[in-house]
């Protein structure tokens, strides 16, 4: 089950509100819900949430390019949403050419083979495979009270948490 919300900036605070990610099909159109929910291009804060799985928080500042933070990168990829949030952040190409375009006519791939991974390469997300852990802009909350560390640390009901930090808990619990 998923959960989502979007945390609006204000001149009077924040301004919550549950949302529907049934029109979601990427992260261009995420961002411009988020941009839709903003008021005078301020910041939105989307959050996203598979109960016990993981959580993604997406930051829109006016136009500027989206700013993602998933959780757990891995158990996201295995979900339509935070695919959509990984898939952008490890630069993964819906559009790519298909894997028969890059055979010879031997039935061999173009170029070298891939050299086996040492172990400094297994934390590092190879393009393909997303991280077993967090995945982003850790710092994207920094300047709204919750650092990366802080960040890192989130695990169940994070949404509560970083409420708490930007101040808009009642707002929030008003939507829930």
């Amino acid at each position: 089950m998923y959960f989502a919300a979007l945390l609006a900036r204000t001149e009077d605070g924040w301004e919550a509100s549950d949302t529907e990610l049934d029109n979601v099909e990427t992260l261009t159109d995420l961002a411009d819900l988020a941009r839709e929910a903003a008021v005078d291009d301020d910041t939105v804060v989307a959050y996203i949430e598979q109960e016990g799985a993981w959580f993604g928080v997406i930051r829109v500042d006016g136009e500027d390019d989206p700013r993602v933070f998933v959780s757990h990168a891995a158990a996201a990829a295995r979900s339509s949403y935070g695919a959509l949030l990984t898939d952008e952040l490890l630069g993964s190409d819906d559009d790519a050419d298909d894997e028969l375009d890059s055979l010879d006519l031997d039935g061999t791939e173009d170029g070298e083979p891939d050299p086996e991974p040492d172990d400094a390469d297994l934390n590092t997300p190879d393009g393909d495979t997303p991280p077993p852990g967090p995945l982003g802009d850790v710092e994207l909350l920094t300047d709204l009270g919750v650092g990366p560390e802080d960040l890192l640390l989130l695990d169940t009901d994070a949404l509560t948490q970083i409420a708490e930090s930007l101040g808009c808990t009642d707002v929030l619990e008003a939507v829930r």
